[in-house]
C-alpha cells in the first residue's frame, strides 16, 4: 500500500466556466467536483445562499465563493441544498486522528474533505484538486461530506 493518496489536477470545470485567474474558491471547486455539478451553476448557488449568512463577532465577513466559505455557511450549503451527510473525524480535545492518507478515510465514495482553510476531493481514493493538500500523508482532517 502506498503511503500517499494518487493526485490529480482538476479545477472542477472553473476554467471552461469562463473564470479566470487564482481565488479562494476552493469550497465550490470541491462541490463540483465530488458531487459532478456544473461550476457555474455550483457557484451561483452558493453565492446566494451565502446571502442569507448573518454576521458574527468570531467570523470575519459575509461568505462568497470567490473569496472563500465559512465552514458552517458551506456545510449548512452541502447538507440542506445538495443533500449531503457529514461525518465529523475530529472533535474538541480529541486532536487529530485521521490524515488525508490511504487507509484512514473510506476509499468507496466522493467524498469533499474538510481540511484546515481548505476544502479538498477524494474519489475512490485518489485526491482531485488544483494542488496536494496531504502535506505527505500528515494534514489533518476535520471531518467530510457525502452524498448519500
Amino acid at each position: 500500500m502506498s503511503l500517499l493518496y494518487p493526485f490529480v489536477v482538476d479545477d472542477g470545470g472553473r476554467a471552461a466556466a469562463g473564470y479566470k485567474g487564482s481565488t479562494g474558491d476552493c469550497g465550490v471547486r470541491a462541490a463540483t467536483i465530488a458531487l459532478g455539478l456544473d461550476y457555474a451553476d455550483a457557484y451561483e448557488s452558493l453565492a446566494d445562499f451565502c446571502k442569507s449568512e448573518r454576521a458574527s463577532k468570531v467570523r470575519r465577513g459575509i461568505s462568497h465563493p470567490r473569496t472563500g466559505v465559512h465552514t458552517v455557511t458551506f456545510s449548512r450549503w452541502l447538507m440542506e441544498e445538495m443533500g449531503c451527510e457529514w461525518r465529523a473525524t475530529m472533535g474538541i480535545g480529541t486532536g487529530c486522528r485521521v490524515h488525508v492518507a490511504p487507509g484512514e478515510l473510506p476509499e468507496d465514495r466522493r467524498l469533499i474533505l474538510n481540511l484546515s482553510r481548505h476544502f479538498s476531493t477524494l474519489i475512490e481514493g485518489v485526491i482531485h484538486d488544483l494542488y496536494d493538500p496531504s502535506r505527505s500523508g500528515t494534514r489533518c482532517v476535520y471531518g467530510y461530506w457525502w452524498q448519500p
